[in-house]
């Protein structure tokens, strides 16, 4: 019954606010401990983002698509183990992704390119052909200065812009303060566009 009102709690409050109070998740972590079948909201509401985290990091959509499942299975059976402790369940949910993308880019030995951020990232615009023309040129720019990054920048830039977390989070994450890593992320955000604009 407890399982059943923590879950059916999650659901409303997303669906009312899209952003769920810190008690209706705990609520629904401690339900899934005991009752696999209450991870269900948990696996709705981060499945996205954590596959385009992973599709920044592998190379091909399937791939991208087994390895969130994987992740999402090592943490429904980690969740027993999981306790608080100042981390958010955002971070200690991608922690396990980020370590699964490690372990992945060993196997697959090859870089993915940033052409691997999902199209619904990409705004759609009634532009001209030359503007457009002119848009992607900018963007191939973009994506080649952020190829030449080195791997933790470019970790960053997809906790931040793929996934789409937030500071805080991120530093949870890395294991860095969220001051330093705001600062990290304006800072290459700047050089990024300073270099764009140079070229």
């Amino acid at each position: 019954m407890e399982m059943t009102h923590a879950v059916s709690a999650f659901h409303a409050k997303t669906t009312e606010r899209g952003n769920e109070p810190v008690e209706a998740e705990a609520a629904c972590i401690e339900a899934a401990k005991s009752n696999p079948a209450a991870f269900e909201p948990l696996y709705h509401r981060y499945r996205e983002r954590i596959y385009h985290y992973l599709r920044t990091r592998i190379n091909n959509d399937e791939d991208a698509a087994d390895l969130t499942q994987q992740v999402f299975l090592m943490a429904l059976d980690a969740l027993p183990r999981y306790k608080q402790r100042g981390i958010p369940f955002i971070a200690w949910l991608f922690r396990i992704a980020h370590h699964a993308a490690i372990n992945a880019a060993r196997r697959y030995k090859s870089s993915v390119s940033w052409d691997a951020l999902p199209e619904t990232l990409h705004p759609i615009s009634s532009q001209s052909p030359e503007e457009l023309a002119l848009k992607q040129e900018t963007l191939t720019h973009l994506k080649s200065l952020v190829a030449s990054l080195s791997p933790d920048k470019r970790e960053l830039l997809a906790l931040r812009f793929a996934a789409g977390l937030s500071a805080p989070q991120i530093a949870a994450i890395v294991g860095k303060k969220p001051e330093t890593v705001k600062k990290q992320i304006t800072r290459l955000i700047t050089f990024l566009k300073e270099q764009n604009h140079h070229e």
